[in-house]
């Protein structure tokens, strides 16, 4: 892969974690493909299209505060118009006044749109801690 495609598609998820510690719900649906689908640990279920999707991240901005995103292991791989990235997200935010914690290995898959690259499927769920279980 040349060495650019990893670069941009690495700078594209963290510009996403940016957006979402921010809670910009504008900014992380214009990086979004129409056909987007994402799954994470406050779902606990598929999110099908930008307009669902948009709408989860708007009903965030009610009942989550203060996120902090942390990506480690970070790897990108591009085949052409499609993107892959792989990495452990580290993130701590309140819900509902709560402090919540989580860490989970996190798959991004990115399509090359509009001279850009876009999210078309996120997709991260912690593992539990076997202390926890």
């Amino acid at each position: 892969m040349p060495e650019d495609s990893a670069a941009a598609l690495e700078q594209e998820t963290r510009r996403v974690f940016e957006l979402l510690d921010a809670l910009d719900v504008n900014g992380l649906g214009a990086m979004l493909t129409d056909d987007v689908q994402g799954v994470d640990e406050i779902t606990r279920g598929w999110t099908r299209g930008r307009a669902a999707l948009q709408a989860y991240f708007a009903q965030l901005e009610g009942s989550v505060s203060d996120p902090r995103s942390q990506l480690s292991d970070l790897h990108a791989t591009a085949w052409g118009d499609v993107g892959l990235v792989t990495f452990v997200l580290d993130q701590t935010y309140k819900m509902d006044g709560r402090d919540e914690t989580i860490s989970a290995p996190t798959s991004m898959l990115f399509r090359m749109q509009d001279n850009g690259w876009k999210v078309a499927l996120i997709h991260t769920v912690p593992i539990p801690d076997p202390a926890e279980s």
